[in-house]
């Protein structure tokens, strides 16, 4: 089953940039009680801010694998293919991951990282609405870290000194069972035809899910509004609702596969994902990125300051930002933050890029005043647009 996953994400330009890997400068640091018992002699994990503070990858992967373990957090095994990128960081390494409570929102790993301090069941890494990964850096919870391929991230989709850094992304789609849909829908115009009654349902609560938050966002692009004007998204869905197009069940695969949401607003990536999902059950699910509601947005890493397994964590940030788990997220239909540098470099995976759900023109950003400014408009009038 494809995981639903209730979480706020923020915006980042998806830019090319120079292609030259880099790491910090080593520095040396004393060890310190608790810390990981498998960095190198002298080297204190908690405090490395790049594998040469290790004395390199080979290093790291040392010293990982001698603490053996990794502690995750919301992480769907299907969302992003996050389940192929776990099986294959434990292959590559031998180093057992404990993924704990899929589903949760990036508030929830917020609050584990807050609430289990000093606990070997804190959170290692965590992968967050950049809303979160900017909150967070600035409660100063997060560890600086430069992977290998820092150079290679656009600077508008980093935290200069590591706290943060973005890794995949996607547009707002719109998927539909083409089996019970004669004609599927193209547009957010098209969702207010009358043969899509009772049909047009969205991944969430808007006011909880960041997927669902972009739904009305890109809605409200389409419908006249700007990323400083999302009123025009509420009053969208007040006509869906009015029209009777409006479905108030939440997607799941449960919902789909049942035929209770046969459209869905959604990530690309994940109504791109059901596809071969919904073909085993007798479902032909199709995925379009709407032209009049164009809207992108992408995820970002960080590392727990006082993460239990601080080797671990570093390298497995060295794997999401390899060529090899860049490209396992491009093989969940997921748009890595080195896709441009790897397009450029040939380090892409072509077929799996070919697979993407097509999309023209170049995405534009708005900025995280902007974005916090519709989360408070939508807060105060999700309720009144699509009740009654």
């Amino acid at each position: 089953m494809i995981a639903s996953r209730v979480r706020f994400a923020g915006l980042a330009a998806f830019l090319l940039v120079g292609a030259t890997a880099c790491g910090a400068a080593p520095t040396t640091a004393a060890p310190s009680a608790g810390a990981s018992g498998g960095a190198a002699a002298g080297v204190d994990a908690r405090t490395a801010t790049s594998a040469a503070d290790f004395g390199g990858l080979d290093k790291l992967v040392e010293a990982a694998k001698k603490e053996g373990k990794l502690h995750v957090i919301a992480l769907p095994p299907d969302w992003a293919n996050y389940g192929k990128i776990i099986e294959t960081f434990k292959a590559k390494y031998g180093i057992e991951i404990e993924s704990e409570t899929p589903d949760a929102a990036s508030a929830d790993e917020i609050n584990a990282v807050k609430t289990r301090k000093g606990q070997d069941r804190a959170p290692d890494v965590l992968d967050l609405g950049q809303s979160f990964a900017i909150s967070g850096a600035a409660e100063g919870l997060f560890a600086p870290y430069k992977v290998q391929t820092w150079d290679k991230i656009p600077e508008n989709q980093k935290e200069a000194s590591g706290l943060w850094f973005n890794d995949y992304g996607g547009y707002v789609s719109i998927g539909c069972d083409a089996k019970k849909i004669a004609k599927c829908p193209e547009t957010y115009a098209d969702l207010l035809k009358p043969e899509y009654k009772g049909k047009v349902a969205l991944n969430g609560n808007p006011t909880k899910s960041g997927s669902a938050f972009a739904g009305v966002y890109a809605a409200a692009l389409a419908n006249g509004g700007s990323f400083d004007d999302i009123q025009p998204g509420l009053d969208f869905f007040k006509k869906l609702k009015d029209a009777g197009n409006f479905n108030p069940v939440e997607t799941t695969p449960a919902t789909i596969e049942k035929g209770e949401t046969q459209i869905s607003i959604d990530w690309d990536y994940n109504n791109a994902a059901y596809a071969p999902k919904m073909a085993e059950k007798g479902l032909d699910w199709k995925t379009v990125i709407p032209s009049d509601g164009k809207y992108f947005q992408l995820y970002a890493q960080a590392i727990n300051k006082d993460a239990p397994h601080p080797a671990a964590a570093r390298l497995w940030q060295e794997f999401l930002y390899s060529p090899e788990g860049q490209n396992l997220y491009l093989g969940g239909f997921a748009r890595p933050v080195l896709l441009p540098a790897m397009k450029a470099d040939g380090t892409v995976d072509a077929a799996a890029e070919a697979n993407l759900p097509p999309v023209e023109g170049e995405p534009t950003f708005p900025t995280e005043e902007q974005v916090n400014k519709a989360k408070e408009v939508l807060a105060g009038g999700w309720g009144a647009a699509v009740s009654g």
